[in-house]
């Protein structure tokens, strides 16, 4: 496999884990783990996919890492009122 490979594999592995743990409520869908998990996750993907130049994964992750992002600070924010 390539370094692209491992990139992309590793990334798409956290989002899936991440998507795995909250369907089976180990983790719950605002929790800090399933964001952090997302947002790692997408953003190896978006980059792996800028790797191989291939736009529409790039968008497509990017977009994922940002709202991942926004749901983090999102749920902590409301955690703390």
């Amino acid at each position: 496999m390539t370094y692209n490979d491992w990139i992309g594999t590793i990334g798409v592995g956290l989002v899936l884990l991440a998507y795995f743990l909250n369907t089976v409520k180990w983790v719950p869908e605002n929790g800090k783990l399933f964001f952090i998990l997302n947002v790692i996750g997408g953003a190896l993907s978006c980059y792996a996919a800028v790797l191989i130049n291939f736009m529409p994964f790039v968008i497509l992750e990017a977009i994922w890492t940002v709202v991942s992002i926004w749901g983090l600070f999102k749920s902590r924010d409301s955690k703390i009122a």
